[in-house]
């Protein structure tokens, strides 16, 4: 357990920092939860979880200096419940949420804690001392790197035996009531979604997607791909028009410049 906690709070490490200085998108759920999986030896339970955290997640986008819970703690976190534990993924949903609201707040803390950072690094570039500012840019990501570690690494080697008894002391109402709000909160999470991503020309493919599957039972995959299909036909025919429309604006370009030469 050792090992794997250590191999957990490394993976939870990296994706800490590409949570925050990386376009890689190591971090989402549908990512750590297959990699945790893989590491405690249930991929199976991994993958769910992932995917199931990761609808939860969708919508949960950082506004301003509204910061949502954290993805990364919530996503770890929870699949490693999920697969210690052996509980449903959408019962690891109501115990990730939790673990990520507390882990965002120590996050902000700690974001506050290093803000001087920044007026050192104003004063070093008033000395064009870049060398500095350099080494000051590792600090953020070391210490990241610490804390998603730590926290990752302490629940599962001190707390995979506690947390199996704890589940077994739970009285089933209170399962129930977290597996319902489980599968509640991806909802919630694509709704989130929608409402910053919808728009009206789309509502079509929306209520077939919702017809695919509600009355014609077709599985996700399927409609999955029918959709891309929906949207690679919609991206040539756009870039076929667009062609056809510069192809017609240079024509006329060439036929008005060689009326004012033959004027």
């Amino acid at each position: 357990m050792l090992l794997q906690a250590l191999l957990v709070g490394l993976w939870a490490g990296i994706a800490g920092i590409d949570h925050f200085n990386g376009l890689t998108h190591l971090h989402r759920p549908i990512v750590t939860g297959p990699v945790v999986g893989l590491i405690l030896g249930d991929l199976t339970t991994g993958l769910m979880a992932g995917a199931t955290l990761e609808l939860v997640w969708a919508g949960m986008v950082p506004l301003a200096g509204a910061q949502p819970p954290n993805v990364v703690i919530g996503g770890i976190v929870g699949t490693a419940f999920a697969i210690l534990t052996g509980q449903d993924p959408q019962v690891a949903v109501g115990v990730a949420v939790p673990f990520a609201v507390a882990g965002q707040a120590v996050i902000t803390l700690l974001f506050t804690v290093m803000s001087p950072v920044m007026h050192k690094m104003d004063d070093m570039a008033d000395e064009a001392n870049t060398r500095g500012i350099d080494r000051l840019n590792y600090l953020e990501p070391l210490i990241l790197f610490i804390f998603f570690g730590v926290v990752a690494f302490l629940p599962i080697y001190f707390g995979a035996a506690q947390a199996e008894q704890f589940v077994t002391w739970i009285p089933e109402w209170i399962l129930d009531g977290l597996s319902f709000a489980g599968g509640i909160m991806p909802a919630v999470g694509f709704a989130m979604l929608m409402k910053i991503m919808f728009k009206w020309t789309y509502a079509p493919f929306f209520a077939l997607g919702f017809v695919a599957v509600a009355y014609l039972e077709m599985p996700i995959l399927g409609v999955a791909i029918v959709a891309t299909a929906f949207a690679a036909y919609d991206y040539f025919i756009g870039s076929s028009s667009k062609a056809a429309t510069e192809t017609r604006t240079n024509q006329d370009l060439d036929e008005e410049e060689d009326y004012s030469d033959g004027i």
